[in-house]
């Protein structure tokens, strides 16, 4: 979804009646929100606040606090490559590049079709088998320039 679109009220406010208008599970509902858009939608983020009757900054806080949560417009497919100390000596920087080269990409930015975005992370906290990226969720282990095309194909079935 493109930020220019819409945002599909009658869906926000099934996602807030399945978790039946609590408050609580207000991370719940943000995620599945973002699962929607690939991202939280200003509109959608007030509409919660009023079906909640809590704060839009209160919202806004949680979405700002979480680093899974995006307040811009991200790709279907998302990309991270770990940076930290043990997978950057092991040639984290060099498969950062080979990713923006074949995706077009630098880090931080979204695709204009809307299909990538490409990401960095400090650490993902998973040493020992770096260097690791991050796609959708999957971890690829011992990453190398070698395996970065093998992994993008693989979500671009």
């Amino acid at each position: 979804m493109s930020a220019n679109q819409t945002v599909n009220l009658e869906k926000i406010q099934e996602i807030v009646e399945r978790y039946g208008y609590d408050k609580s599970k207000l991370i719940s509902i943000l995620q599945d929100i973002q699962a929607v858009y690939h991202y939280l939608p200003a509109q959608a983020l007030k509409l919660v606040a009023g079906y909640l009757k809590i704060p839009l900054i209160d919202i806004i806080s949680v979405a700002t606090f979480y680093r899974a949560f995006s307040l811009k417009p991200r790709g279907e497919h998302v990309a991270t490559v770990c940076m930290g100390t043990a997978c950057h000596v092991r040639g984290a920087p060099r498969i950062l590049e080979e990713f923006e080269r074949q995706l077009n990409l630098k880090k931080g930015e979204t695709s204009e079709d809307g299909k990538w975005s490409l990401e960095t992370v400090a650490c993902l906290g998973c040493c020992a088998i770096g260097p690791v990226v991050v796609v959708d969720g999957d971890y690829h282990a011992h990453t190398t320039i070698r395996k970065v095309s093998n992994i993008l194909h693989k979500y671009q079935k």
